[in-house]
C-alpha cells in the first residue's frame, strides 16, 4: 500500500476520538473544561494513537441542549477560551500529526441566536424567512419527535407574530430553512471560517433533518436535497482539498448510502463518512445472544462505499446508545442483558450506559467489542474515556450519564479540576468505575491495562492496512459463535476471528483463495497457524476471545509467490 495513497485519503485509517472540551480539562480551576487544558493533555492522544480529534460544539450556546443549542457560530464559548486558545490548541495538534474536525451543526439554532430574534421581531423581518413558519402545523409535516420526553410536537407557536415555527428537537432550537438560499451561504461562510482556522472537517449534526423539506408549502419545487449536500461538499472541497465530512445519518442501509452521493461516481461527492448505525446496534444484539448471526447479516447487508469514502464505526457515541433500528423483541433482549433497570434507558429506544458497566466490568467482552471496532470495515471513531474503560453516572440526567468528566487520576474530582464538585459541568463517576479505580494515571504505567490495550489495537490497526483499505469478506464458520471475516489487497490479506460466546473454540474457516500449507501470523502473538487443503483454516479461541491473523508477505514467508 503506498504511503502517498494513504495520506492523500488520511480518513481512510485514521482513528478518531471524539470530546468534548467542557468536560476533558480544566485549566483554570473554575469547574469548566477548556482548550488550554485539551491543549496540555494533548500528548495524551499522540500516546494513544489518535490521528483526528472530533470536537462537540464549542460555541456560545444557552446550554439547553449540551452546546447543541448555538448562539453564535463564528466564536467560541467565553467558558471554554478565546479563539486564540482554539487555534493555538489546534496548531499544537498538527505539531503532533492529528488533524482537528469539529461539529457542524446547522440544522437548528438557539432560539436567542440573533437571527432568530430578528425573525421572530415580525413577519417582515430580514432573517424571517430563515426559518420555518406555518399559520397552522401542517398535516403532512414533520411527525417524528426526537426528545419525545420533553416534547409533544415539532412545532410551537410564537405569540409575537402569531405563527407556529419548526423544531425537530428542543423548542429552543428552531430549525434553519436551508431551502432559503441566503441561508445555504451562511453555512458554506461558516464551514469556509473555521477551515480557514485550522479544521479538517466536521461532522455534521442530523443530515437527514438538515435536508428535510417536508414542513415547506413549495416542497415539491425546492431544489433536490443531496444537490445541497453535494454543493456543500464541493465548497468544502475547495477550500481545503483533504477536508472531510462525517455523517450522522441514523437510517436504512439503503437510504444511508444515498448521502455518500453518486454511486456510480469512485469518490462519492456528498459525505466523506458515514456512521455505521446499522452494524453498531447488530454487534450489541450478537453480545447479548452469544452469536455471531446478527452482525454478521448486517456486515454482509452493507452497501460498499465509493472507492474514496468510507463507512465509520464505533462502539458507543456521546447520544445515548440507540437500538432503534432493532425490532421491539431484539431491543428488549439487549435492554434486558445491558440495560434492565428503566432508568438505564432513554426514549424507549436506546441506552445510557458506557460498554464496561453494561459487561459489569468484564474486560474479555469489552476486548471483544474494541477488536471488532479496530477490524471491521470502515473508520474506527472513539468517545473520550472508552480507552481507560469509563463508566456512566445515572445520577447525571439523560444522556449527560455518559458524558462525565475525564478521569486522570485518582483524586476525588479525577484531575479534571480542582472545583468543588458542583460547580462541574456532570458529577464524576463514582464506585467502581470512578477515578480511584479507573484513570489515564494508573493506567499509563500498566502494561495489562485497559489502556495499554487500547494503545496496542490501535498500533496493530495502523500496522496492517488490510483492514482499513482492503475488500472484505463475511466468512461462514462450524461455530455459531463465531465471527470471521477477511480483508485483503493484492499485496496480502488479514483474517479476523471473534469469539461471541463464553465458552472456548476451535474455530474453523476457509478463506477463499488460500493455498493449504500456507502460515497465518498472530498479530498479537507471533504464534502462526498452518492452512489446511483449499484454503481451511482452524484456529483456537478463548471465551469472548480474538485473533488477527495475517496471511504471510513475501517478507514474512520467502517461498510466497501468490497474493493470497
Amino acid at each position: 500500500m503506498r504511503l502517498t495513497r494513504t495520506s492523500d485519503l488520511w480518513w481512510k485509517n485514521a482513528v478518531v476520538y471524539c470530546l468534548d472540551v467542557e468536560t476533558y480539562q480544566d485549566s483554570s480551576g473554575d469547574g469548566t473544561g477548556d482548550f488550554a487544558g485539551l491543549t496540555q493533555r494533548i500528548d495524551h492522544l499522540v500516546r494513544l494513537g489518535v490521528t483526528c480529534v472530533w470536537l462537540m460544539p464549542f460555541y456560545p450556546t444557552r446550554e439547553r441542549d449540551d452546546g447543541y443549542d448555538i448562539t453564535d457560530f463564528y466564536a467560541v464559548d467565553p467558558r471554554l477560551g478565546t479563539l486564540g486558545d482554539f487555534t493555538e490548541f489546534v496548531r499544537t495538534a498538527r505539531d503532533r500529526g492529528i488533524r482537528v474536525i469539529a461539529d457542524l451543526v446547522v440544522n437548528h439554532t438557539s432560539d436567542h441566536h440573533p437571527w432568530f430574534q430578528d425573525a421572530r421581531s415580525s413577519r417582515e423581518s430580514e432573517h424571517r424567512d430563515w426559518y420555518v413558519w406555518a399559520d397552522t402545523p401542517p398535516e403532512d409535516g414533520p411527525e417524528g419527535v426526537v426528545f419525545p420526553d420533553v416534547e409533544k410536537s415539532v412545532w410551537e407557536y410564537d405569540e409575537g407574530t402569531e405563527q407556529y415555527y419548526l423544531h425537530r428537537f428542543y423548542k429552543q432550537q428552531p430549525d434553519l430553512n436551508v431551502a432559503n438560499p441566503a441561508v445555504r451561504d451562511e453555512i458554506a461562510r461558516i464551514m469556509g471560517f473555521w477551515t480557514q482556522l485550522g479544521l479538517s472537517g466536521f461532522r455534521v449534526d442530523a443530515v437527514p433533518f438538515l435536508l428535510e423539506t417536508d414542513g415547506q408549502d413549495d416542497a415539491d419545487q425546492l431544489p433536490d436535497p443531496h444537490e445541497y449536500l453535494a454543493d456543500l461538499r464541493a465548497f468544502l472541497g475547495r477550500r481545503s482539498g483533504d477536508a472531510v465530512l462525517l455523517g450522522e445519518v441514523n437510517l436504512p442501509y439503503p437510504e444511508t448510502a444515498r448521502f455518500f452521493g453518486d454511486q456510480d461516481s469512485s469518490r462519492g461527492d456528498e459525505l466523506t463518512m458515514c456512521f455505521d448505525f446499522i452494524g453498531m446496534q447488530r454487534m450489541y444484539l450478537s453480545m447479548a445472544r452469544g452469536k455471531a448471526a446478527p452482525l454478521a447479516a448486517a456486515l454482509r447487508e452493507r452497501p460498499a462505499a465509493p472507492r474514496d469514502a468510507h463507512w465509520a464505526t464505533f462502539v458507543r457515541n456521546h447520544d445515548e446508545l440507540t437500538l432503534d433500528k432493532l425490532d421491539d423483541d431484539e431491543r428488549a433482549e439487549v435492554f434486558a442483558a445491558f440495560g434492565p433497570d428503566k432508568d438505564m434507558q432513554l426514549y424507549d429506544r436506546g441506552l445510557r450506559r458506557r460498554l464496561p458497566p453494561m459487561v459489569e466490568g468484564d474486560r474479555r467482552r469489552v476486548e471483544l467489542a474494541y477488536s471488532l471496532l479496530f477490524t471491521l470495515p470502515g473508520t474506527p471513531v472513539l468517545f473520550y474515556g472508552e480507552e481507560i474503560g469509563m463508566g456512566e453516572n445515572l445520577a447525571a440526567e439523560g444522556r449527560q450519564a455518559v458524558r462525565t468528566p475525564m478521569q486522570w487520576t485518582a483524586d476525588k474530582g479525577g484531575g479534571f479540576s480542582t472545583a468543588d464538585a458542583g460547580r462541574l459541568p456532570n458529577p464524576v463517576v463514582e464506585g467502581a468505575f470512578g477515578p480511584r479505580r479507573v484513570n489515564a494515571h494508573d493506567q499509563a504505567q500498566d502494561p495489562d491495562s485497559p489502556l495499554s490495550r487500547m494503545r496496542t489495537l490501535i498500533e496493530r490497526y495502523r500496522e496492517a492496512p488490510e483492514l482499513a483499505w482492503g475488500d472484505y469478506e463475511v466468512l461462514d464458520t462450524d461455530d455459531s459463535g463465531v465471527l470471521a471475516h477477511v480483508s485483503s489487497l493484492p499485496e496480502g490479506a488479514v483474517l479476523a476471528l471473534h469469539n461471541f460466546s463464553d465458552g472456548p473454540v476451535t474455530a474453523t474457516t476457509t478463506v477463499p483463495g488460500l493455498k493449504g500449507g500456507r502460515l497465518l501470523t498472530d498479530l498479537f502473538t507471533g504464534d502462526t497457524v498452518k492452512a489446511a487443503a483449499g484454503g481451511k483454516v482452524s484456529a483456537d479461541l478463548a471465551p469472548y476471545g480474538y485473533r488477527w491473523l495475517r496471511v504471510n508477505t513475501p517478507l514474512d514467508d520467502p517461498d510466497r509467490t501468490t497474493a493470497v
